[in-house]
């Protein structure tokens, strides 16, 4: 079983990124944020699941292990397999996808295509209470910032001015996925985004 590869990002598509490791090259197909975060010629740790059907072997990558885990997790619903869960998690953020059982939020799940409102329904009776929300939004955000130091600087600018680790975390990368912003941050967006999460954070209150 490949559980992770390290090596050199040759080649990024619409829906898989090849990574070359030691001349060898690996093609996973992997959500549309972790593929989004990476280019090519960058160094990358990707954590990897093997799907294996009767059409085909298919490699599955993660940036973060918390996605990996949820990857695993949604294919246990019956009815879900590997397209449709990669689906949800190129959709939602792990943070936003286990904030959605944990709230019943079918219509924020039903936003992946292939996913149904029946579907949506199933995913969050069979999950809920079996995700760690608080788990997964940080699992997810220190992937992020270990690949992304801008990204890291809106977290920490939160947290300077009085908010909770998590909660910094949780609300840049629901302002990122809502807004559209192309990771890795750019230097010159980090006000705008922090000025988004901050305001994000003041309505919650």
């Amino acid at each position: 079983m490949i559980g992770m590869l390290t090596g050199a990002v040759a080649e990024i598509d619409a829906d898989t990124a090849i990574i070359d490791v030691g001349g060898i090259g690996f093609e996973l197909r992997m959500p549309a944020s972790d593929l989004a975060a990476m280019h090519g010629g960058q160094q990358a740790r990707v954590y990897t699941a093997l799907s294996v059907s009767q059409d085909a072997v298919t490699l599955f990558g993660f940036l973060a292990k918390s996605s990996r885990s949820l990857f695993a997790q949604l294919q246990k619903v019956s009815g879900i397999g590997p397209k449709v869960a990669l689906s949800i998690l190129s959709t939602l953020t792990p943070g936003q996808l286990a904030q959605a059982v944990s709230e019943g939020d079918a219509a924020a799940l039903s936003r992946a295509p292939g996913l149904g409102k029946k579907g949506a329904q199933k995913i969050i009776l069979e999950l809920a209470g079996k995700l760690d929300l608080g788990e997964i939004a940080t699992g997810a955000s220190k992937g992020a910032s270990r690949r992304d130091p801008a990204l890291e600087q809106c977290v920490q600018g939160l947290v300077s001015l009085g908010w909770q680790q998590r909660d910094a975390e949780s609300a840049v990368a629901a302002v990122c996925d809502e807004e559209n912003i192309t990771l890795p941050l750019a230097a010159g967006d980090v006000p705008h985004v922090l000025k988004l999460a901050l305001a994000s954070l003041d309505r919650g209150r």
